[in-house]
């Protein structure tokens, strides 16, 4: 996954979002992403516990790739990856 140009990448401050909102908007985010987008996710804190969440949802569908890593700021750039394959049902991904 290419590093985030802070000039062409998408950023959610989730910092400045009520607590419960958060996680419904940023997996609404994850959701709208087309394959190879990619969007920075900052927090004040490690988002750990969304990386699992993630990876549970929608395993090896999305890249997590930390830029900063505290002590005040966490940024991770989340990748959808872009899938090879068919796509139908025959599990050829």
């Amino acid at each position: 996954m290419a590093v985030a140009d802070n000039d062409s990448i998408p950023v959610i401050d989730v910092r400045a979002i009520p607590r419960p909102e958060r996680h419904p908007r940023i997996f609404g985010k994850i959701e709208s992403l087309a394959e190879g987008g990619s969007f920075v996710l900052m927090n004040d804190h490690d988002p750990r516990p969304l990386h699992y969440q993630l990876e549970v949802r929608y395993p090896g569908l999305f890249d997590w790739e930390y830029l900063e890593q505290g002590p005040e700021t966490w940024r991770v750039q989340i990748g959808r990856r872009a899938q090879s394959g068919c796509g139908c049902c025959c599990g050829d991904d």
